[in-house]
């Protein structure tokens, strides 16, 4: 009963934020196609904005799991609500050894991860270096990785602003991505590092052509090296 209630919750709140996203930034999603019905999988896109977490929500109705920073389960009627929403916490400050097998359960239970490969939010038209957590999960429990471009989030509400604006953004998802070994009890170094650099290869493809159909500029930028 208690969980049939906190899945109605997260389907009241998703559908509401969705909803707006779609009036007020006039979003909409490609590739939806890309997105398992069931099973799990890992959900890596670009990070440009705060919004970035509601707008991911768009790809599927299923709920979504997310890390946050512990701090904010303080209060707990709060706490109580991010979980519902699908988050969990993690110590940002250091290596967390607890949210990694948080995220393995949750995977091997079937559900999907978001993960922003990028760590915190980014500016500017490259994908740069991106944290091996996603393609570790992935290599380690065998669930495939579907990535996302997001454009216009970072003009919608850039960093340090506190009011939105509303421009189109437009989410491009891709092919799922898999490690070429799966599912060992510890993941290989080779297979975690490809993987790891066709995903950044993938995010910057799906950035581009986001960003292009959002409407947003596209500057010179040099190669990520």
């Amino acid at each position: 009963m208690r969980a049939r209630f906190e899945l109605g919750v997260y389907a009241f709140v998703r559908g509401a934020l969705v909803g707006f996203c779609r009036l007020f930034w006039r979003l909409r999603v490609e590739g939806l196609e890309h997105v398992p019905a069931d099973g799990p999988f890992i959900l890596s896109a670009v990070h440009r904005s705060n919004i970035d977490t509601p707008l991911v929500a768009a790809v599927t109705r299923r709920r979504l799991r997310y890390m946050g920073k512990k701090e904010m389960w303080k209060w707990r009627p709060a706490g109580w609500l991010f979980t519902t929403l699908g988050g969990f916490p993690v110590n940002r400050g250091a290596a967390d050894r607890e949210a990694l097998r948080t995220c393995t359960e949750l995977l091997r239970g079937g559900e999907p991860l978001v993960i922003f490969p990028e760590g915190g939010r980014r500016t500017g038209p490259a994908v740069g270096d991106i944290f091996e957590g996603a393609a570790y999960l992935s290599a380690k429990t065998g669930a495939p990785i579907v990535p996302v471009g997001i454009g216009g989030s970072e003009a919608a509400m850039p960093i340090g602003a506190k009011m939105l604006k509303p421009v189109r953004v437009h989410l491009v998802i891709g092919p799922p991505l898999r490690a070429e070994t799966t599912g060992a009890a510890k993941a290989s170094r080779r297979a975690v590092r490809e993987l790891n650099d066709r995903l950044r290869s993938e995010l910057q493809r799906l950035f581009d052509e986001a960003q292009k159909k959002a409407g947003q500029p596209q500057p010179q930028r040099r190669r990520a090296s």
